[in-house]
Parts: C-alpha cells; sequence; structure tokens
C-alpha cells in the first residue's frame, strides 16, 4: 500500500504545523523546527511517500532545512516501540542519540530507538529513506542494539551500499510485488541491515569456536524440524540432541535471544508466512497459529504484535487492502 502526503495541499502559512502533524503520523510523536533562513514565519515545504510492507514500512521523505525532535516529554506521551533507519537519498544529515553524532553523506545510513530521546538536523534541502519496524523485530536480530544508534554505516561499499540499491529498487516495484513476494523482500531488507549494523565496532562480537558453531546450528535445525510440536521446548530439544538443557543455553549465549525466545521467533516468522499464503486463505488465525505450535490464542497475538507491530488479522488484512 502506497500514500503520497504533502505540504501542498495545505496553505503556505500552516505548511510546518501540517508537516509536524505528518511526521508524527507516518513515525513517531515528534518536534519539528524550520533551520533559520529567509522565508516567512510557518512556510515550509516537504512531502512523504510511504509504503506499507508485510514486515516493514518504507518511506521517502524530500523536505527543506529542519530540526527534528523527540525529547522525553513526547515518550512520556506515546511509548511507541520503532526503530527506524535513515537511508541519505540526497543532501546531508544528521543523526543525534545516546551521545553519539551520525554524519550522514548521499548513501550512508544509521539507525536510532524511538524508547529514547533523539534528534535529526537537516541543514539544507534533503531527501531519506527511511525505515520504520518494531522494535523487538530488530532486538531479536542483534545484541546490544543500545551501542549501535547514531552511528553512520557507510553506504559506498558491502551492506549499505547493497542497502541503498535494494531499497531504490523496492521503491519501484513495491506496488506491483505478491504478499508472499513483498514479506520475502522485507525480510531480505532487515537482513542487509543487519549485516550493515554487525559491521560496526560496538556489534563485533568474538568468534564462535567450531563445536560450538556446529552445535548452534544442530539446534536451530532441530527447532525448524519440530516447530509445529506444541511441546517443543529446550528440555525436549536437549533430549532429542544428547546434550544438556545448560549446553543449549551456553551455546546460546552468543545469540540475541535465549533458547526458548528462538523457538518462538521462528514460529511467529512462520505464522506471519502462513497468513500470507494464498492456499492458507480458508483457514482461521487461531488454526494457523496451533498449527504452529501456539496452545493460547491471546499469547500468540499479543506476542505478534511485539513482533511485527499490528495484530494477526491487521496482518492478514494490510496485504489484502
Amino acid at each position: 500500500m502506497t500514500q503520497l502526503l504533502s505540504t501542498a495541499v495545505v496553505p503556505r502559512e500552516q505548511r510546518l504545523a501540517y508537516w509536524t502533524d505528518m511526521i508524527c503520523n507516518v513515525y513517531v510523536q515528534l518536534g519539528c523546527d524550520p533551520v533559520p533562513g529567509d522565508r516567512p514565519r510557518g512556510e515550509f515545504d516537504g512531502s512523504i511517500r510511504q509504503h506499507t510492507l508485510p514486515s516493514l514500512d518504507v518511506s521517502v521523505v524530500t523536505s527543506g532545512p529542519q530540526k527534528v525532535m523527540r525529547t522525553a516529554g513526547h515518550i512520556a506521551r506515546s511509548s511507541d516501540d520503532y526503530f527506524l533507519v535513515s537511508i541519505q537519498a540526497r543532501g546531508r544529515g544528521v543523526v543525534r542519540q545516546d551521545g553519539r553524532d551520525a554524519v550522514l553523506s548521499v548513501g550512508d545510513f544509521a539507525l536510532y530507538d524511538s524508547t529514547r530521546p533523539y534528534q535529526l538536523q537537516f541543514d539544507d534541502a534533503f531527501e531519506q529513506i527511511v525505515l520504520k519496524l518494531p522494535g523487538e523485530r530488530l532486538r531479536s536480530e542483534l545484541r546490544q542494539t543500545e551501542a549501535l544508534t547514531a552511528t553512520t554505516v557507510s553506504g559506498r561499499e558491502g551492506a549499505g551500499h547493497l542497502l541503498l540499491g535494494m531499497i531504490r529498487t523496492l521503491h519501484e516495484d513495491i506496488d506491483a510485488l505478491q504478499p508472499a513476494s513483498a514479506l520475502a523482500v522485507g525480510n531480505g531488507v532487515l537482513n542487509i541491515l543487519v549485516a550493515g549494523l554487525q559491521t560496526l565496532p560496538a556489534a563485533r562480537a568474538p568468534a564462535l569456536s567450531n563445536l560450538t558453531a556446529f552445535h548452534l546450528a544442530r539446534i536451530k535445525r532441530r527447532i525448524d524440524e519440530q516447530l509445529d510440536d506444541p511441546a517443543l521446548s529446550v528440555g525436549t530439544l536437549a533430549a532429542a540432541l544428547g546434550l544438556s538443557v545448560s549446553q543449549i543455553h551456553r551455546v546460546f549465549k552468543s545469540e540475541p535471544v535465549t533458547p526458548a525466545q528462538y523457538i518462538w521467533e521462528r514460529r511467529l516468522e512462520a505464522c506471519s508466512r502462513d497468513l500470507l499464503d494464498p492456499r492458507a486463505a480458508g483457514r482461521t488465525v487461531g488454526e494457523i497459529a496451533y498449527g504452529r505450535g501456539f496452545s493460547d490464542a491471546a499469547h500468540f497475538s499479543r506476542a505478534f504484535r511485539e513482533r511485527f507491530g499490528c495484530s494477526p488479522r491487521e496482518w492478514r488484512q494490510r496485504v489484502a487492502h
């Protein structure tokens, strides 16, 4: 689903207030001040083209000089838990959070967390591509995300370069994607984003020993094989693989989630695919959840919302629309 929002639809003296409302609706509660210049008070030009994918929101922001702020007051009024990623497409920007400044040139990107104050500064006209995804989604992929915010990831090489190219292609073709394809592309964008963030010094972890890597692969493979079994647990895994429960927990120490959390994450991902699968169109949300090992509908719905930012039913309906 694509939506175009623009300040051009309101009188010039109302555009700054309208822009502030726009960015609050698309992202999170924010304040906005124009960078001083020779424009009359209240005048402002900007547009947001918003694309909604099953697994993340992608928007293209084109606007004039400004400073955007999320303060402690905004957070107190709206406790949204999202990660946002700004990819600089034109001009120059600065992302400030957690005592760090990320200076973004064309192609660079930086991460910031809506649960803590941040600032975005643009001294000239600019264009940015912004990714927005639920907080739990990224925390399940990366350790210590608070150490990775407001840190520049270069777009001139490696994952940053791949991410920019993929996002630009997605922007051009997004309305033609089928639901399952859109989900796959969204997951691909997330994987490249994680790969780029993992290149940052704060994300680098000691290499796993060959034995630990072997056991981790065995455990994950076994989880995928038994995902539909409601009795699957860390205990049953340990028994099936000839390991102790404490061994499995030690193997997972390098992962951003515990073994039990990993099982639930994999089940949620499987459910997200099933909800978009035309072959499962006749199955209810509850049937899909029970078929993937969930035994409590309320727990499933709550966990799904935390992971994907909407209810299972909304996930299905969003794509249908």
